[in-house]
């Protein structure tokens, strides 16, 4: 169910989340739902020294309208 102000709304819906999602995890270019252009990516590392694992995520953003979504590189998944 579209809420029909989510154009406005500051953060992306869910059924936008999950687009991206797919999208990224096909290694397509993602494209912001909203202003229908590639988003800029950017690597985050991260992890915690003392547990001997590391994350790798990547923070999609939008040139244009500036909105922006942070998915872990391995799963797939919005943190």
């Amino acid at each position: 169910m579209a809420d029909a102000n989510a154009g406005d709304a500051p953060q992306y819906t869910v059924d936008e989340q999950r687009a991206m999602r797919e999208a990224f995890a096909k290694e397509s270019p993602v494209r912001c739902p909203r202003c229908d252009v590639v988003m800029t990516r950017r690597e985050i590392g991260g992890g915690s020294f003392g547990l001997g694992y590391r994350r790798t995520r990547e923070w999609l953003i939008c040139p244009s309208c500036r909105r922006s979504a942070v998915f872990d590189v391995r799963r797939g998944t919005r943190n």
